[in-house]
């Protein structure tokens, strides 16, 4: 069994680029989420999901903007670095945010460098097409993993009028395939499919030779992404290939009508912090001699 395994005291075995490079050889698929802080990042962790991907979304999820392109370079870093020290074990990877990388090649290079120092990340992602090639060439030369994102790219969705599907023409599924080996031959660590169609992105996991992750992309990839909060049934819409695993978002409701309830009716238990018997005669002596 090549996946990674928990040790005797729930610690796993450390999950790496090779961990997933193995599992795709032996036929095996590995699981990623979303996430943004240390906490869950620990849980996940232990639930055995192999990848951790600290997303853009964050600029939604987290800090209640309308897109993704909000996102704060310096706010990914953080949370990122938090990650993975939530899960020193998993795969963590890093989405460089939108104008991060687009408008100056050695700017790209060297904020993908800092989610490597400052964030910790085992890997960046980046929302590309073939034209950044030659970016993620110098990436890849400067020893920078590279997850080449394509297909949907949330970045570009204002030029659309919003999200969309990508590859749904024989134009379009051709212009994706040269997309992929563009990325291949710049040598992309990984490639990130998102809303393609699932013929497509066979022809794509057929003809690359590292892992292909799907987000909306259908079942031949070799790792599957979604949101965390869609899996955890805490968003109000959701993408038809994230169905939710639970309903947290009424958990927590339920949580809090519990804590508002418990507050009103002064239902706290016991109070755990008290002071010894003399102490407590002290303190009193002293209030009283005070007066007032």
């Amino acid at each position: 069994m090549i996946e990674a395994t928990s040790t005797e005291a729930g610690e796993r075995q450390p999950v790496t680029i090779r961990t997933l490079l193995r599992m795709v050889r032996a036929g095996q698929r590995f699981a990623c989420l979303t996430c943004y802080d240390a906490t869950t990042a620990r849980w996940l962790e232990r639930s055995g999901v192999h990848v951790l991907l600290v997303g853009d979304t964050a600029a939604e999820v987290v800090l209640g903007l309308p897109g993704t392109v909000h996102a704060p370079l310096d706010v990914l870093l953080a949370l990122t670095a938090g990650v993975k020290r939530g899960a020193p074990n998993t795969v963590v990877m890093g989405d460089m945010p939108f104008m991060s990388y687009q408008a100056d090649d050695a700017e790209g290079i060297r904020n993908a460098g800092r989610f490597l120092t400052e964030g910790l990340a085992d890997l960046v992602k980046l929302e590309v097409d073939r034209s950044f090639a030659p970016l993620v060439s110098r990436m890849v030369r400067a020893g920078i993993p590279v997850v080449a994102h394509i297909g949907s790219r949330p970045q570009q969705a204002k030029q659309h009028g919003g999200y969309y599907a990508a590859g749904r023409s024989a134009e379009g599924a051709l212009a994706l395939v040269d997309d992929a080996r563009s990325m291949l031959d710049a040598g992309a660590s990984m490639l990130l499919v998102e809303a393609a169609p699932a013929d497509v992105t066979q022809a794509i996991v057929e003809r690359s030779p590292v892992p292909v992750i799907g987000c909306g992309a259908g079942p031949a990839c070799h790792g599957q992404v979604v949101v965390l909060h869609d899996l955890l049934g805490m968003t109000d819409w959701q993408p038809a290939f994230a169905a939710p695993a639970c309903r947290l978002g009424e958990g927590l409701v339920q949580a809090g009508r519990a804590w508002c309830a418990r507050v009103a009716s002064n239902d706290l238990g016991e109070h755990p912090i008290v002071m010894p018997p003399e102490q407590l005669e002290a303190f009193r002596r002293a209030l009283s001699s005070r007066g007032g």
